[in-house]
Order: C-alpha cells, then structure tokens, then sequence
C-alpha cells in the first residue's frame, strides 16, 4: 500500500473573515495576491464582483443540481474568486453576512463533494465508504 505524503504545518496559511454588510452597501476588502479567496454567505443576499457565478454548496440538503448561472448569492451558497488583490461585495435588500477565506494555493488536485475534501476521486469514494461504515474517524 503506498503512502500519501505527510503535509508540515499549515501549508495555505489559511485567513477567515466573518464578514457582514448592511442593505445596499459595498463593502471592498484585500486580499493579498497570490492568494486564492473564497466566499460562503449564510445570511441575507448580495452580489460579489469579479467571482465566479455563485454555487450552491453541496450538503446533505443540497446536492449538485442547484442552478449555476445566478447573480445574486444567498444563504448557503459558494463563490470562487479569480485572481485579484481585492473582494468587492454590494449587499443585498437584506443585507449580507458571509465568511471569507483565503490561503496560499498548495499546487494539489482537489476532489470535493459535500463536506469532504480530498484530492482524487477515489479517496473520495474511499472516504464516503468509510463514513458509511463507521470508519473514517481513525485516532
């Protein structure tokens, strides 16, 4: 069985912001380049710029047929940024609260669904088999 290569500290040097704004305002926050960012809103709407078309994200609730093209982000869905050295957001009628995380990229191929990450498609169908049997938490 091969090994998969143990990662030293913190290799993206994760930053999380809680991020909120009131109706109708444009909040402008920096992101330091090479970073890559990304937004989750929980709360409220609003429209980002520069970012991909927001996602819904994939839960036990929420699976991957939500529709893509949207403008506006709303509660519970995920929105990548392209390269840059700023977040541009104009709240909604509501207003919006979303967490922003950026890290340095870590140059790995990534396979997602739900709430696990992994970077093959077949660790990742290895993990969902472990978590339906009771093994995926190892000490």
């Amino acid at each position: 069985m091969s090994q998969e290569p143990a990662i030293d500290g913190v290799a993206a040097d994760p930053r999380y912001l809680d991020v909120s704004a009131p109706p109708e305002v444009t909040r402008r926050l920096p992101v330091e380049t090479p970073r890559h960012a990304l937004a989750y809103a929980f709360a409220g709407t609003g429209s980002f710029r520069d970012a991909s078309a927001p996602r819904p994200v994939k839960t036990e609730l929420v699976d991957a047929t939500g529709s893509p093209g949207v403008e506006t982000v709303g509660h519970r869905s995920l929105v990548l940024f392209n390269g840059g050295d700023e977040v541009v957001v104009r709240a909604g009628g509501q207003g919006i609260r979303f967490l922003l995380v950026s890290g340095r990229p870590i140059q790995e191929p990534v396979a997602w669904q739900g709430p696990i990450v992994m970077n093959t498609q077949a660790q990742l169908h290895r993990a969902f088999n472990e978590l339906r049997q009771g093994t995926f938490i190892k000490e």
